[in-house]
């Protein structure tokens, strides 16, 4: 023991067995110091977003908000033109079950399109056929061709958000992979705190043409930020390994069957029918009202919308986004429940609130975590997948709630899909089970022979949940 004791002391650099052991427990401090170090807001890097908003960044938001303008100036109103083009309130559920169905329909093609034409061309794409067909609604009571218009600016629209939200996952680094999705999640939003309440307004006051043309001017005018996004071609699908949380792995394409990866997307899937019920119907709710009002709890939910879903991926990437599933889905059944109350405007503002904070949490947390559990390889399948939930959702619900609300009203139907909404409880709840971190030296005492296998994340998550914990000798 002495003669270790001296090697120690007198050997440089700790040579010797002895020497070797204090060399690995200085090791060891520091790696708990620098993991503590990143996991406090990501290591001193400014959380603001500026440190992420390179140009290609700046562009796709420029696009991006210019295609969500055009789709959320006209969401409200095309229903409504259907309605009162002597469709009812079927039609009306009809024109968003259309454009939906076209948003999903051209969201299953998406990724092979990404890998055979790039970013660049696919969001041009979708731009265009946003945009220009709206310019013939004026022209087209008839349902038919309504219907058919609504099909092309859906398939736009499918191209538009599904190229975006994988571009933006290839931009950000993966430690602030949340918060990048929260600053685009703003992007997307900020056109519905305008435009929704914007475009019922301007229906009433100015006609629907106007409207209209309105609409298709914001998405094509978008196209000039297209020519400075990446011109490559989204990468092909190679045989990396998926991360499904129970620790096993899958390979290539199998990864979308991932069981980490399908939780979020089945609660966003139940979450978004009620998007597409309120969306749609609460204009027609309330007929004995002013829009004005309509308008002003629209643009509550659209302002409490991108908030949250900022704000929930500033927390997901300090806590983990599984923690925040439960509570948004509890968030906006409450707030869909209120609407039981819809000729009340205090009941009708606050609901909206409360379903729109709900809401941006939920599309924050599932986009996050599905992309988290996923190879990169697989970027472009994760976010058609997380769009075709979305965009599915609110057709569905816009179409079945038009055929509910006949026979039980609307305050009854709003009760009725708060109850649906509920049931996605159990996913969240599961999935939040499933993956609650566990600290090491929670299960076992430490050994400083193990020190080497205490490694930081790959992935450059620094997230509290994820350091390593190594007491002090």
């Amino acid at each position: 023991m002495d003669h270790q004791k001296g090697a120690s002391a007198e050997t440089p650099g700790g040579m010797g067995p002895a020497g070797s052991d204090a060399e690995t427990r200085r090791s060891g401090r520091d790696l708990q110091r620098v993991c503590e170090e990143t996991s406090k807001d990501a290591g001193k890097r400014p959380r603001d977003g500026t440190g992420i908003l390179n140009r290609p960044m700046v562009l796709l938001l420029t696009a991006s908000l210019g295609a969500l303008g055009g789709f959320y100036l006209l969401a409200p109103v095309v229903p409504l033109y259907a309605a009162t083009s002597g469709a009812g309130g079927v039609g009306a559920g009809l024109s968003t079950g259309a454009m939906m169905l076209g948003t999903v329909l051209t969201e299953f093609a998406v990724p092979a399109l990404l890998r055979a034409h790039g970013y660049r061309t696919v969001t041009g794409l979708g731009l265009f056929l946003l945009g220009a067909p709206a310019l013939l609604l004026p022209a087209s009571a008839s349902m038919p061709s309504l219907l058919g218009i609504c099909l092309a600016r859906g398939a736009g629209l499918g191209l538009v958000v599904v190229a975006g939200a994988a571009l933006i996952a290839e931009l950000v680094p993966a430690d602030r992979r949340g918060e990048g999705l929260g600053l685009y999640g703003v992007a997307v939003g900020v056109p519905s705190i305008a435009c929704l309440p914007l475009g019922l307004w301007l229906s009433e006051h100015v006609g629907y043409g106007p409207v209209f043309a309105a609409g298709a001017a914001l998405s094509l005018l978008a196209l000039a930020a297209v020519p400075g996004l990446p011109s490559r071609r989204a990468r092909p699908q190679r045989h990396e390994e998926g991360h499904e949380g129970n620790g096993r792995t899958r390979r290539g394409p199998a990864v979308l069957r991932d069981g980490g990866i399908a939780r979020p997307a089945l609660v966003f899937a139940l979450v978004t029918p009620a998007a597409g019920v309120l969306l749609t119907f609460l204009p027609l709710a309330a007929p004995g009202r002013s829009r004005d009002l309509v308008a002003v709890a629209l643009l509550v939910q659209s302002c409490a919308t991108p908030f949250a879903r900022w704000a929930a991926g500033r927390y997901g990437d300090r806590h983990g986004s599984a923690r925040l599933l439960a509570p948004a889905v509890l968030a906006a059944a409450l707030g869909t429940a209120g609407l039981f109350w819809v000729d009340n405007p205090v009941a009708m503002i606050v609901g909206m609130g409360l379903f729109g904070a709900g809401y941006g949490m939920a599309q924050n947390a599932t986009l996050a975590l599905m992309f988290e559990r996923a190879p990169e390889s697989a970027y472009g399948q994760v976010s058609a997948t997380w769009n075709l939930a979305y965009d599915a959702g609110l057709g569905v619900g816009a179409v079945g709630f038009g055929f509910l609300a006949g026979p039980v009203g609307y305050p009854a139907g709003f009760a009725v899909t708060a109850a649906v909404l509920l049931t996605a409880l159990a996913p969240a709840l599961y999935d939040r089970a499933r993956h609650i971190p566990v600290r090491k030296h929670e299960t076992r005492r430490h050994d400083p022979r193990q020190e080497s296998d205490d490694l930081p994340p790959a992935t450059g998550d620094t997230r509290p949940s994820a350091r390593v914990s190594t007491p002090e000798p």
